[in-house]
């Protein structure tokens, strides 16, 4: 899918080869009525799935050209906080403020959802996982209320729950790998082989409050972003001293000063599922692609006009979507009609996410 969109660098991107393009990417159809607060692709096809602060979630095709049509959604009774999708590609949940995950079957060609968990607060993130010696998807979801519970679709109760330290901000799932995130700068790593007990606690390498998490490609590690522009690369197990690192991004100078920087939320993490490199975005309307093998940042992007609030590339890497919403950190009053709310899909060209020569990808 080299020619996606018919994309092409211009000039200004071709001579500045740090610089990317953003001139060919395409707007999303119809997007949501309110902030976006997760993309999610297919892992078996071309769909998009969306969750918003307008309480629902919606499911998108994107065609070669970059065209996109809504094909299906549900609604849930309050704003949708998180989305995915099971392995085979037939079931979406969304989960959120109504204390809910909901189900839609795809492949059964039900419209209507089925209310698959429950907490005792918001539901702030939901994943599916591959259960061991079982042959049912199962659900991880994390919740405000300072628990995460483990969900086997046939059965109406939680088949486990682990007690957090805090409230549940974040979190994510490769392979035997799940990786949460708290307040309080917690964050609980937990095999899937032994899934009711934690593997290993620490508090985050960064000094700031937790914004997201995402496993490597390889399970082996995961990357943090908190809310004052930093990026930490964190291993499970201890290896040398230089593999665990952190670095600044997100983070501007004002035209004119040299003493002043202002820092934004890293709000999304993603790693390419091809190379295993990674891109960061945030609340400067800013998102980057990253080599952390090579500790080298690969593309860093124009501003956008808008926070970018989530982003997700495909199955093939080939397409990066990227919401610009209002992310609510400044309270409920700074979400003004004026505010952007729309996705973008860009086209990963060329070497835009490769990672440099002589690296090892994982």
């Amino acid at each position: 899918m080299s020619g996606l969109f018919g994309a092409a660098a211009t000039s200004a991107a071709a001579s500045n080869p740090t610089q990317g393009d953003l001139s060919k990417d395409v707007a999303l159809n119809n997007p949501p009525e309110d902030s976006i607060s997760e993309l999610s692709f297919s892992p078996q096809t071309e769909h998009l799935a969306v969750a918003s602060w307008d309480k629902k979630v919606r499911i998108y095709e994107i065609s070669p050209t970059g065209q996109s049509e809504g094909k299906a959604l549900f609604e849930h009774e309050a704003p949708v906080l998180s989305c995915c999708w099971s392995k085979d590609g037939g079931k979406v949940v969304g989960a959120g403020a109504d204390k809910a995950a909901r189900l839609l079957d795809l492949a059964s060609g039900s419209t209507s959802p089925q209310q698959v968990a429950a907490h005792e607060q918001p539901i702030r993130t939901v994943r599916f996982i591959e259960a061991p010696g079982s042959g049912s998807p199962m659900l991880v979801t994390g919740s405000w209320d300072k628990t995460v519970k483990y969900w086997d679709l046939r059965q109406s109760n939680p088949v486990a729950t682990l007690q957090c330290q805090e409230r549940v901000y974040t979190m994510d799932v490769k392979d035997r790998l799940l990786v949460i995130g708290t307040a309080d700068r917690y964050i609980n790593v937990v095999n899937l082989n032994d899934p009711t007990k934690f593997y290993k606690t620490m508090q985050s390498p960064l000094k700031w409050q937790t914004r997201v998490v995402s496993c490597f490609n390889d399970a082996t590690g995961f990357a943090v972003g908190s809310i004052e522009g930093r990026c930490a690369i964190q291993y499970v197990e201890d290896k040398d001293s230089n593999s665990n690192f952190s670095f600044k991004c997100h983070r501007q100078t004002p035209a004119g000063q040299t003493s002043t920087t202002n820092v934004y939320s890293v709000n999304s993490i993603n790693f390419h599922p091809v190379h295993g490199t990674f891109s960061t975005s945030g609340s400067d309307g800013t998102f980057h692609f990253w080599d952390k093998d090579a500790k080298h940042r690969l593309k860093g992007y124009p501003e956008v006009g808008g926070t970018i609030s989530a982003t997700a590339f495909n199955r093939t890497g080939s397409i990066f979507a990227y919401a610009v919403s209002y992310d609510w950190s400044k309270g409920y009053a700074f979400n003004t009609p004026n505010s952007p709310n729309k996705i973008m899909l860009h086209s990963v060209n060329g070497d835009e996410c490769k990672p440099r020569a002589g690296t090892k990808k994982r």
